[in-house]
C-alpha cells in the first residue's frame, strides 16, 4: 500500500508542477534537444491531459517556454536549455583586424549639416524680407468680385431654415 501512495504523491506533485518546470526537467533528463511537440506530449502524458487540454494549452506551454530564460530555440521548433550553449565573451581577433574605422576626427557635424549661423543668418533674411503688418495685405484684393450672386443666393438659404 505504500507504493501505491507513493505513486499518488508522485502524480500530485506532476499535477501541482507548472508545466515549464516539467519541460524544464524533461530537457535536463534527456540531455538533449527535443521537438516542441515531444515536450507537450511527454508533459500531456504525465498530467493526463485529453485532446482537449492539450489544444487549450499548446500555446501556454510554447509562450511559457519562450519567455523563460532557461531555454533557448536551436532549431524550427527544436528546443535546449541555455547553458548548454555557453555565450561567447570573447570577440574573434579577425573580425576585430578588419573592422574599419570610418570616424574622421577633423569632420564634425557642422560641416555636415551647416553651422548654427548660417540657420540663423538665413532666419534673418526671411524675417526682414516678410512685411508682417494686415495694413496693406488687402488693397489690391479683388475677393469682393466673387461676392454677388452666390452671397445672396446663401442668404436665402439661410432664411428657410
Amino acid at each position: 500500500m505504500s507504493g501505491e501512495m507513493a505513486k499518488a504523491k508522485v502524480t500530485e506533485k506532476i499535477r501541482e508542477t507548472a508545466m515549464v518546470d516539467l519541460a524544464y526537467d524533461q530537457l535536463k533528463s534527456s540531455g538533449e534537444p527535443m521537438l516542441y511537440r515531444d515536450i507537450l506530449n511527454t508533459i500531456a502524458k504525465q498530467k493526463g491531459f485529453t485532446k482537449d487540454d492539450v489544444e487549450r494549452y499548446i500555446a501556454q506551454l510554447y509562450t511559457e517556454i519562450n519567455i523563460d530564460g532557461r531555454f533557448v530555440c536551436v532549431g524550427r521548433s527544436l528546443w535546449g536549455l541555455k547553458h548548454w550553449y555557453p555565450i561567447e565573451t570573447s570577440t574573434d581577433s579577425a573580425i576585430v583586424a578588419n573592422v574599419k574605422d570610418d570616424y574622421d576626427a577633423d569632420l564634425d557635424d557642422d560641416d555636415l549639416f551647416g553651422s548654427d549661423d548660417d540657420f540663423t543668418d538665413e532666419i534673418d533674411e526671411l524675417e526682414s524680407s516678410n512685411d508682417f503688418d494686415d495694413d496693406d495685405d488687402h488693397e489690391d484684393d479683388d475677393s469682393n468680385e466673387f461676392a454677388g450672386e452666390d452671397a445672396d443666393e446663401e442668404e436665402d438659404e439661410d432664411e428657410d431654415y
